[in-house]
């Protein structure tokens, strides 16, 4: 069981977030078997990243018209299009993620309705319900649910165990552990540090 303390110094800017979140992360990882100081210190160390020291919880949707063009240029390919989406949350993630993950089309509103949520940003109508399943609630009828501090943290450890990410931990393996949680490597520099810094804290 991690401390307040080490959770405070694996993720500074937490602030008050760290006491609500505390007793929820060493629940979930005890129940997904993150069970040693260095799965543990992956563990946290990918969820402070992702979840910007547990302060975001739900995906930003909120792009410019030129942000738009940028992220997406398959999908908005000139400036009317993106202006039609641009600053609207709702209709971008409708569009974005119509018809895949389980979704239905741009009209259904399930893009919006089962956006990135959580600790690793839980995505899709699929993976809502695999993880609903996993844990007993009904996470298709209430995917708001994902962004309370024990469904975050029980469905990122869900998530991490599903992706055998206690092996990868086990090895130190932090590229192959970023793909898997990010689909790239983005930000593994500073998933690398923080890892890092939370072997030092639990040590």
């Amino acid at each position: 069981m991690i401390t307040l303390s080490q959770l405070q110094q694996i993720m500074p800017r937490a602030g008050q977030r760290a006491e609500a979140f505390l007793d929820r992360l060493n629940d979930a990882m005890e129940e997904f078997s993150i069970d040693t100081p260095l799965r543990q210190a992956a563990f946290l160390s990918q969820a402070a990243h992702e979840s910007n020291q547990l302060a975001s919880l739900t995906e930003n949707l909120n792009y410019s018209a030129v942000r738009l063009r940028q992220v997406w240029p398959t999908r908005f390919q000139n400036d009317e299009v993106a202006a039609a989406y641009a600053n609207n949350p709702q209709k971008l993630a409708s569009k974005v993620y119509a018809s895949r993950m389980g979704n239905g089309d741009e009209a259904s509103g399930d893009g919006y309705r089962y956006c990135g949520r959580g600790i690793f940003q839980l995505t899709g109508k699929d993976n809502y319900e695999r993880c609903g399943t996993a844990l007993g609630i009904d996470l298709v009828a209430h995917p708001e649910l994902v962004v309370g501090p024990e469904i975050a943290a029980r469905s990122a450890a869900w998530f991490w165990y599903s992706k055998s990410l206690n092996q990868l931990a086990d090895n130190e393996a932090i590229g192959p552990m970023t793909k898997l949680i990010n689909g790239g490597s983005l930000g593994v520099n500073e998933r690398t540090n923080l890892f890092n810094l939370a072997k030092q804290v639990l040590a």
